[in-house]
């Protein structure tokens, strides 16, 4: 019998209500000072493929349960509290999943979002992670509905490697086929993101980065990211993670790199540039060296629960106020006292403990949140 894991009924916790007394616009600091700037709203709980670091498929098998339409918030709520988060001070929306190109009529909601802007008039910067496998047919109406910026995920070159990873038999080429459509209908550059477990794909990162530069030139940028410790379903053991100086070391193999200045506060990616080429890469070292420090990210599930950290291990339940008739002033106030409230810091704990050891809550039971419910 398959096993089931109801995720979502582990992970509410009732939000707050009460009036902001924050002007819009003005910085929300957490107690490390950190302004919210990005949030990350997940669309779906569902995935087509099954890697292993996310959603493995003995766990997330045919009999598992997962949220019923109902449960989702509509495309309208998703906008009213996007809306909230901008007065906030957040300036990136990051759509993603699950996959999110499951969701019907992404599209729609794209073109709600785009219409949003800052308490100063500005657009925000809409950005959505994809696995790629319906990127062909969705990209151009992406780009029309005002998507600004795209992620592909892609784990391998190597086709079956590639499949062995999304454990669907989803081939390597579908995937360029949608990085070739998303260029095609002026995304630009395109992200692409390699997870790296050791053992499993280390031994796609030089062929990766060369066979991205040969189809596509600078016009895909890639990101390697240590295999993190996100949830309690992936088999995490600090052995399966290649430290990103590692990473570097193997891509010196193709030529010598320069670093980067980041190009935003909060970055997660320590940025490179080949000197031969100038085709620039990513470091994602979420394990070997946290970026807590000015992480200004939260994070919205599918049914409306907002998370402070990627390695949480419960939300607060936004979709109650909103269901419940809350004013716009209250919900802000929510999210005002929530953020100020944030001491969130799992990676920077994580990585001062003892190599191996897990300085996080699951050691007192309890579960984190899996990264398909909130997204990465």
């Amino acid at each position: 019998m398959g096993k089931t894991i109801a995720i979502h009924d582990l992970r509410r916790g009732r939000a707050p209500a009460g009036a902001s007394v924050l002007a819009p616009g003005a910085d929300r600091l957490d107690t490390f000072a950190r302004p919210l700037r990005d949030l990350r709203i997940s669309v779906t709980d569902r995935c087509n493929f099954r890697c292993s670091y996310c959603m493995p498929k003995e766990v997330f098998d045919s009999r598992h349960v997962f949220l019923p339409h109902a449960e989702l918030l509509s495309f309208e709520e998703i906008t009213r509290l996007a809306r909230l988060f901008a007065d906030a001070g957040v300036r990136k929306l990051r759509l993603t999943g699950g996959e999110p190109l499951l969701r019907k009529n992404i599209e729609h909601l794209v073109a709600l979002l785009a219409a949003l802007r800052t308490p100063d008039g500005r657009p925000l910067d809409i950005t959505l992670t994809t696995n790629g496998s319906l990127l062909a047919r969705k990209a151009a109406a992406l780009k029309a509905a005002g998507l600004g910026r795209l992620t592909v995920s892609l784990d391998a070159i190597d086709d079956a490697v590639f499949r062995r990873m999304n454990d669907v038999g989803f081939a390597v080429e579908d995937v360029l086929g949608g990085i070739d459509a998303a260029l095609a209908a002026g995304f630009g550059p395109v992200k692409v993101n390699m997870v790296v477990k050791k053992g499993t794909n280390d031994d796609q990162v030089v062929p990766l980065a060369r066979a991205l530069h040969a189809r596509y030139g600078n016009a895909a940028v890639l990101r390697f990211i240590e295999f993190m410790d996100v949830g309690s379903t992936n088999g995490w053991r600090l052995d399966d993670v290649l430290p990103s100086r590692a990473v570097l070391e193997r891509l010196r193999e193709i030529g010598p790199l320069t670093a980067l200045p980041a190009s935003a506060a909060g970055e997660t990616a320590q940025r490179w540039r080949f000197d031969a080429t100038g085709q620039e890469i990513g470091l994602v070292s979420s394990v070997t060296q946290a970026f807590c420090g000015d992480c200004n990210r939260a994070r919205l599930s599918t049914d409306g629960q907002l998370y402070l950290c990627l390695f949480a291990t419960h939300g607060h339940d936004l979709r109650a106020l909103l269901r419940g008739g809350a004013e716009d002033r209250a919900i802000a106030g929510a999210i005002d006292q929530l953020w100020a409230a944030r001491d969130d810091r799992y990676s920077a704990l994580r990585t001062a403990a003892t190599p191996g050891v897990d300085a996080g809550p699951a050691q007192a039971g309890e579960r984190r949140v899996e990264m398909h419910y909130i997204g990465g």
